[in-house]
């Protein structure tokens, strides 16, 4: 016999992690009975969590408990799925008891259940489109954001009314675990932290709801700090890979323009991924004059220095060496300058990572300057290309995996119908490149698709170079090389 969502969910609740058991099935019935009403509604072929968790919805706006929008719909969700989440105390016991197993076994379970109760949205993250572009300095991959969720019309127009709240402080404050959402703030009631300590200091781990790669990690420090690069984020990042060495950790730069969006919370992203910049080769070797550390320029469009070590102590200091230099460190001839006007522009991003038994971390020189002609950042997205890519390079796109805007999905189809001659409605912002393309590439209905892909592709490897402090020319090479020499 069929059963309706209301008891399948409940049977889901029961055999999960959750408090639960079966003699808690009348009084879990009446906790769904509570956010959705009373009634059990027809009998379902649904099975999944998430299917069933959209059925008891509707029947919560069916029986007037919720009207329907975007918001009503986020918030009553997550507090459904909460109800087969393992309460914080209980999951933090189950995860450190599986790491005694091994740290893999530890981050499975996490990252499983956090897809099971669908606080990682993996049927919205599969909507992403995702591919590779082959460039000097390997493949590229591509990657159009279509999983972000889309903007409430009714929630943008009563959070204009609403009363402002500071709590939680940001999206990754400690604080987000359980809450319950409101207008424009999302909703994260199934949402749940790892605790751990990290250089003798409590932070959290979770993973990222939207994740743009594999095992998403999301590491937050639990005291509200702003970002910040120094001796303490080497350290930082050293111990967490030596908690999980089966996952990189990198940190996004603390300035504005070359960092990430986030820069008032302190925090490190991390997973399991292997990112363009990590198959890179070294381009020429470095000696920094520290036995047994070995170092090198990468070919990479960005800036990096690689630091490789069995010795985390040396990577370390090594890494710390090179930001302390490279922040009071100018060289006029190609537009590198420390500081103006008293306003530092200098810092790093740094990425760690194990390779069998050795430390492996890449430093990434950033610089945030403008100028009169390049007014959003002189290593920055140049005006050609922000077209296809105008926001911040953070951590991920420096390690060669784009994120682009969404609306390329329907821009770059009418760009194609551009080149073929077809009736269009191509952004103008479009029109010069596009024209650009048609000089050079042979377009057919067959190959339009993916010709256009490839060249979003090739725009992406320039966005990187322009990002760059230091060009791969002879001039910017030279100028590279005066700056290692301050290393020694």
């Amino acid at each position: 016999m069929s059963q309706s969502a209301v008891e399948k969910f409940v049977d889901l609740i029961i055999k999960s992690d959750s408090p639960y058991s079966d003699v808690d099935r009348i009084y879990v019935t009446n906790l769904i009975f509570r956010l959705i009403g009373d009634g059990f509604g027809e009998s379902t072929e649904d099975s999944s969590a998430v299917d069933l968790a959209n059925d008891l919805v509707d029947l919560a706006i069916e029986h007037g408990k919720v009207e329907d929008s975007i918001t009503n719909r986020e918030i009553l969700e997550d507090q459904l799925m909460d109800l087969l989440t393992p309460i914080p105390s209980t999951l933090n016991q189950i995860f450190w008891n599986k790491y005694q197993q091994s740290p893999d076994a530890a981050t499975d379970y996490f990252y499983h259940m956090s897809q099971d109760n669908d606080y990682i949205k993996t049927r919205a993250i599969a909507k992403n489109i995702s591919y590779e572009t082959k460039t000097d300095y390997g493949n590229l991959e591509i990657t159009i954001n279509l999983s972000k969720p889309e903007k409430d019309p009714k929630a943008i127009a009563a959070a204009g009314r609403a009363k402002s709240t500071s709590y939680p402080v940001g999206p990754l404050a400690i604080e987000n675990e359980g809450y319950l959402g409101r207008l424009g703030y999302p909703a994260r009631s199934n949402h749940r932290v790892i605790r751990m300590m990290i250089n003798g200091e409590p932070w959290g781990f979770q993973y990222s709801p939207y994740a743009y790669f594999g095992e998403h990690a999301i590491f937050l420090n639990q005291k509200h700090v702003p970002m910040s690069i120094d001796q303490r984020t080497f350290v930082n990042l050293v111990d967490i890979i030596k908690q999980f060495p089966h996952y990189f950790i990198g940190s996004n730069a603390d300035l504005p323009i070359v960092g990430g969006s986030l820069l008032a919370q302190d925090h490190y992203q991390g997973g399991r991924h292997t990112f363009p910049m990590m198959k890179a080769k070294i381009d020429r070797p470095v000696d920094l004059g520290i036995d047994g550390l070995s170092a090198g320029i990468v070919k990479w469009p960005m800036a990096t220095i690689r630091l490789v070590s069995k010795d985390a102590n040396k990577v370390v200091n090594a890494a710390n060496r090179i930001a302390e230099t490279w922040k009071n460190y100018s060289d006029e001839s190609v537009d590198i300058r420390a500081y103006t006007d008293g306003t530092r522009h200098h810092t790093v991003t740094p990425i760690a990572r194990m390779n069998d038994d050795q430390f492996e971390m890449d430093i990434v020189l950033r610089d945030n300057q403008t100028s009169d002609k390049y007014p959003d950042g002189i290593f920055h997205p140049h005006q050609d290309v922000q077209h296809i890519k105008k926001e911040n390079i953070g951590l991920i796109e420096v390690m060669g995996r784009a994120i682009l805007p969404a609306r390329l999905k329907t821009e770059m189809k009418e760009v194609e119908k551009y080149v073929l001659g077809e009736d269009n409605q191509i952004a103008d912002y479009h029109k010069p490149w596009a024209d650009e393309l048609m000089k050079r590439d042979h377009f057919t209905k067959d190959n339009v698709e993916e010709v256009v892909d490839e060249e979003v592709g090739k725009v992406f490897g320039r966005v990187l170079e322009d990002a760059g402090v230091y060009k791969w020319d002879d001039k910017g090479q030279a100028a590279f090389d005066r700056f290692i020499d301050q290393l020694k």
